[in-house]
């Protein structure tokens, strides 16, 4: 059949639908038949633009007063948070991580990626908020930041477990290491290449030992406990890089070459057990 006729037979079918000469259903599947993808993707969305059209014009004074009263209430938050009580700045703050979290839950049932980002956002909201809250108010002292970014791995952690979320699991375990790192930066001089071995390397093994001590119960869980396990095997080179000041460069690839070997040999020989862990 050519294009022409085609259009023609698409054009009389779409009048039938719009005369309702015959129903939708049986409208949709002659178009289905006669319309290539291009035209229906088309289709589809000028479908979803006359849908919008028509919500807008058939919303109701109400809808029209809420939703302007809503967006008006968000300009006059962010136009005069610096001016709140630290205590009203805390409480808009934790209502707006509230109402992210929650909307994003809700999404997440239809939608997968629409709702992780949207918890997402309210995740940053969560640390970004914080953090400016602390240098609105002075409170730029590297304790108080620990802290903040502290209680956000802690609950990153803590929601991850709880919501399914593997990604935002891994992030609280990597934001605590991160703390850590801080910590032993600010109360250890530069270590030693042993004694940087010796800050990490245990946290590693407790890590791989808790992937194995929890996958009974949750293989996500032990998944994520055993990506942070890998991550904590190499994190002693990075630190040594970050905190050295003249690293020395040899040393660290020797370092890094016999990680990989050790590691990889490890994985070999207990594959039968870790997969079992991770699967």
């Amino acid at each position: 059949m050519n294009e022409e006729r085609r259009q023609i037979i698409v054009r009389e079918i779409e009048h039938w639908s719009r005369s309702k000469l015959l129903p939708d259903q049986y409208c949709d599947f002659l178009l289905n038949l006669y319309m290539d993808h291009d035209q229906e993707v088309r289709r589809e969305s000028n479908h979803s633009i006359a849908k919008a059209v028509m919500a807008v014009q058939q919303a109701s004074g109400k809808h029209w007063l809420l939703t302007f009263g809503f967006f008006t209430f968000i300009s006059f938050v962010v136009l005069y948070f610096n001016v709140f009580h630290p205590l009203l700045q805390i409480g808009v703050s934790a209502v707006g991580v509230i109402g992210l979290l929650w909307f994003g839950a809700r999404l997440r049932r239809r939608q997968e990626s629409a709702g992780l980002a949207v918890t997402g956002a309210g995740m940053l909201l969560m640390l970004g908020a914080g953090l400016y809250i602390l240098d609105l108010h002075e409170m730029t002292e590297w304790g108080w930041q620990a802290g903040m970014l502290g209680f956000c791995a802690l609950f990153w952690v803590v929601y991850g477990i709880a919501a399914r979320i593997q990604l935002l699991h891994l992030c609280g375990w990597l934001a605590g290491i991160m703390v850590y790192a801080w910590l032993l930066a600010k109360f250890t001089s530069a270590p030693e290449w042993y004694e940087s071995q010796l800050y990490w390397m245990p946290l590693s093994v407790l890590f791989g030992w808790a992937s194995w001590f929890v996958h009974r119960w949750s293989k996500q869980a032990a998944m994520v406990l055993f990506a942070a396990c890998a991550i904590l095997w190499f994190v002693p080179e990075l630190y040594e890089m970050i905190v050295w000041k003249e690293p020395v460069m040899l040393q660290l690839q020797l370092q890094l070459l016999l990680k990989i070997a050790v590691g990889g040999g490890l994985l070999f020989f207990m594959r039968k057990q870790w997969m079992v862990w991770v699967a």
